[in-house]
């Protein structure tokens, strides 16, 4: 299943321009790029009339050009929200901010802005990760209210006071919040801070802001069994600098991602077992899981 609105890239990773990044959604073969004016543009990354791809990976370029001959491309919408640049594949369609902060976030739009979703961060590494589960299995561990941290993730659930964790909905977003534990900390570093926001934007992209730091998932199906995700990490500039908290900060993340791995290829597993029929909800910090599982019905019926 593909949303209309998606995720592409972040518009601090290239700060130089122009700029171009060539990128795949499902078929779909697409480039992004900024041109000579610094205006965003975007286009499907293949040939009308050889089917040739032109652009691969990312960097900056004057032009593209068909490894055969020159023929136009055909455009598509792009549009802006803080730090994000977002496609829609649809060519009717409103490119407008406010239009797509609307269709994309509905009414979080705000709360994400004031608690540091922004484009002011540093872009700092991506990693991807493989996994052996069904896309919704991962979306499904990430949903859960905080309810495995404190057996999964010890690690990570020493740093958050999960006494005061919240979920709120909203239309098409679920947001989780947590303070962090930086209060009672004794030593200098502090990954987590003083809070920690978890976005899950329908219906595969999540937004991590705590502390200093910010990180990004996108989730792809690639088959039945069988997910890649995305993480982009970015960190307040002011510690840009600093390497050993920022490979000490990539390192306790590591760690919290390999642990979620093993869970969702257990979980893969388990839902392939015989004596797997049907779970339920625990209904008082599994209502983000419910509203995911509601909203991948609607889309379903359609």
């Amino acid at each position: 299943m593909v949303h209309r609105s998606f995720l592409l890239l972040s518009r601090t990773r290239h700060p130089l321009l122009p700029w171009m990044a060539g990128r795949r959604l499902g078929n779909a073969e697409f480039v992004v790029c900024r041109d000579g004016d610094g205006k965003l543009q975007a286009f499907h990354n293949v040939c009308r009339h050889h089917a040739s791809l032109l652009a691969y990976g990312s960097g900056r370029k004057s032009c593209f050009v068909c490894p055969y001959h020159e023929f136009g491309l055909i455009s598509v919408k792009a549009a802006t929200w803080g730090p994000f640049v977002l496609l829609n594949m649809e060519q009717d369609v409103d490119s407008d901010t406010d239009i797509v902060e609307k269709e994309w976030l509905g009414s979080s739009s705000e709360l994400l802005s004031n608690n540091g979703v922004d484009s002011s961060l540093s872009f700092v590494c991506r990693r991807d990760y493989m996994i052996e589960c069904n896309w919704k299995v991962f979306c499904d561990n990430y949903l859960d209210g905080g309810y495995h941290v404190p057996y999964a993730h010890k690690g990570l659930a020493s740093g958050l006071n999960l006494d005061h964790y919240s979920t709120t909905i909203y239309e098409k977003v679920s947001i989780q919040k947590c303070e962090g534990g930086s209060t009672e900390r004794t030593n200098d570093y502090d990954r987590l801070g003083s809070k920690a926001l978890y976005a899950f934007v329908y219906p595969n992209f999540m937004i991590n802001r705590y502390g200093p730091w910010m990180d990004t998932n996108l989730v792809l199906p690639l088959g039945p069994r069988k997910c890649q995700v995305i993480f982009d990490y970015f960190i307040e500039p002011s510690l840009m600098d600093n390497k050993d908290f920022i490979e000490r900060s990539l390192k306790d993340s590591e760690r919290v991602q390999v642990e979620d791995v093993v869970l969702c290829e257990g979980v893969q597993r388990g839902l392939e077992s015989p004596a797997y029929d049907i779970g339920r909800y625990a209904p008082t910090v599994e209502n983000a899981m419910h509203h995911f599982h509601c909203l991948l019905h609607k889309s379903l019926k359609k």
